[in-house]
């Protein structure tokens, strides 16, 4: 057997079923690597990306959308397709209401001027944040009055800025996924890229598992896992990474009961399990600096709640509305078991969906939500219907909300850059960085007269991937699926034999 084929027959394990891992996994694949298997924890791959029959087609649990057309290794997948995949959702985010408590609508002059005011912060901000030593949050509210204090505004009522301003830092928090803009640094948030082009693409009435098919080439090869069949183990759980062994390799103690020994594990589950589970997953313990990253990158939770009425007692060209709690108002929910309530700050038309209303809910709130009884849930969504909205409001004929915190495989959403983040000076980059050891094995292909050298170099054995490992596109798709192509390329380019391999390389 030659050393190229050796190469190709190392035993590499990928843990985590999600984007990030079904790309390096499909990634290694073109290389020419065939020993490869991924373990996933739950009974379904996806991870993050969690598409089901819902209403009139499907919902998506967790992502949901395309972010961006330019340098979108996501977009650029699709466009290679025959079928247009993508559409944009277009100005749902942007033309809903804002109303009151007491279902006073915001007139639209005034409502737009307060929108416009945080619209035209997200320009500003990428340059004056880079000279902020604070948090996101106290550069919005300071930016926010000091646009408001200006003469043109002046004929805006103070209490329902505030009260617009209040609900617009709870939709900030979804972005973000932090409980509050406070937690989020400034200068950190400047780390992430926004694509350019439409950052609301929808996936039509297919849902985001579309990608994981083209990932997988699920069509090409008429199989629902594609080319990763029979190269899947769901339903099993990593339960001890062992990567300090005599002979350079790593074994993993899985939840079947079975143990396997792997020349390379890449690992791509989520900051949220590796905050909870790396002390005791990882055995010796992780380097410092990795300790280090893992604690200081931040993970949040963001959650929606999917309504479907029998039918849509909504104007056509009405697109959702955001809550704007008055004071009094706030009083008859808080230090009650509606108290939650107060952190749904909207609900919006679903695209392909024209009987459903999406909720959006964050921080402990959000994950307060979780652990109630659906019957419950749906009653305080109903309240907030009727409280805040005039039309006659149907029961609903169904129901069903995410719950990314209290899964034990997730423990949250996505990734975010914290105060935390900043002041332990850490980063993606760090999180990214293998695990190594010294290799003397020649593990290149040699000329003859070389056959007596020996190469000492570091031999990545555990590499880590997914969206919080990405430096600029962290909390996204895309993020995730370069970062498990860029370990896949790793260990191609460790090999040296990148060139010669077959399939596509990868484009990083």
């Amino acid at each position: 057997m030659s050393q190229t084929q050796r190469n190709l027959d190392r035993k590499i394990v990928v843990i985590g079923a999600g984007a990030s891992g079904i790309a390096c996994a499909t990634k290694l694949l073109e290389y020419g690597f065939q020993n490869v298997l991924v373990v996933e924890a739950e009974e379904r791959v996806g991870g993050r990306i969690h598409t089901i029959p819902f209403g009139d087609n499907v919902i998506d649990l967790g992502a949901q959308w395309c972010h961006g057309e330019r340098d979108n290794i996501v977009y650029e997948l699709t466009r290679r397709q025959e079928e247009e995949l993508l559409e944009s959702t277009g100005p749902v985010y942007e033309n809903y209401q804002c109303v009151r408590s007491n279902r006073e609508v915001v007139p639209e002059n005034v409502a737009s001027r307060l929108k416009a005011i945080v619209g035209d912060s997200l320009v500003s901000r990428q340059l004056e944040l880079r000279h902020c030593s604070g948090s996101l949050g106290s550069y919005l509210t300071n930016k926010f009055y000091e646009t408001l204090r200006r003469p043109e505004n002046a004929d805006i009522d103070a209490v329902v800025a505030r009260e617009f301003f209040d609900n617009y830092q709870k939709f900030e928090n979804s972005v973000e996924a932090s409980d509050t803009l406070d937690q989020v640094s400034g200068r950190g948030y400047l780390d992430y890229w926004e694509c350019e082009g439409d950052i609301l693409l929808n996936w039509k009435d297919k849902g985001y598992v579309e990608l994981l098919k083209l990932l997988m080439r699920a069509r090409e090869v008429k199989s629902e896992l594609g080319v990763l069949e029979q190269r899947l183990l769901l339903g099993t759980r990593a339960l001890k990474i062992n990567w300090n062994r005599n002979d350079g390799r790593v074994e993993l103690e899985l939840s079947n009961g079975e143990n396997c020994i792997a020349d390379h594990v890449v690992v791509t589950v989520s900051l949220g399990v590796l905050k909870e589970q790396h002390w005791r997953l990882f055995e010796p313990k992780l380097p410092v600096e990795k300790q280090r990253a893992i604690e200081g990158l931040a993970f949040g939770t963001v959650n929606k709640i999917f309504v479907e009425f029998p039918v849509a007692f909504w104007p056509d060209d009405w697109t959702g509305f955001t809550l704007l709690w008055r004071d009094e108002d706030l009083d008859d929910i808080r230090g009650t078991s509606r108290a939650w309530l107060e952190d749904v700050f909207g609900f919006y038309r679903v695209s392909y969906q024209p009987r459903i209303l999406a909720g959006w809910i964050t921080n402990v709130n959000g994950r307060h939500m979780e652990t109630l009884p659906e019957d419950e849930i749906l009653a305080g969504c109903m309240y907030l219907f009727r409280r805040f909205l005039h039309w006659n409001i149907p029961d609903p004929s169904s129901f069903r909300t995410s719950a990314w915190h209290t899964n034990e495989n997730f423990r949250g959403s996505y990734s975010y850059r914290s105060m935390e983040t900043e002041n332990l000076g850490t980063g993606a980059r760090e999180l990214a960085h293998p695990l190594t050891v010294v290799s003397t094995t020649p593990e290149r292909e040699r000329e003859p007269s070389d056959e007596l050298q020996q190469s000492r170099c570091d031999k990545p054995i555990v590499q880590f991937a997914g969206e919080a490992s990405s430096e600029h596109y962290y909390s996204t798709v895309h993020g995730a699926v370069e970062a498990g192509w860029r370990e896949a390329k790793r260990l191609a380019d460790f090999y040296g034999q990148s060139a010669s391999w077959s399939g596509t390389k990868s484009q990083l």
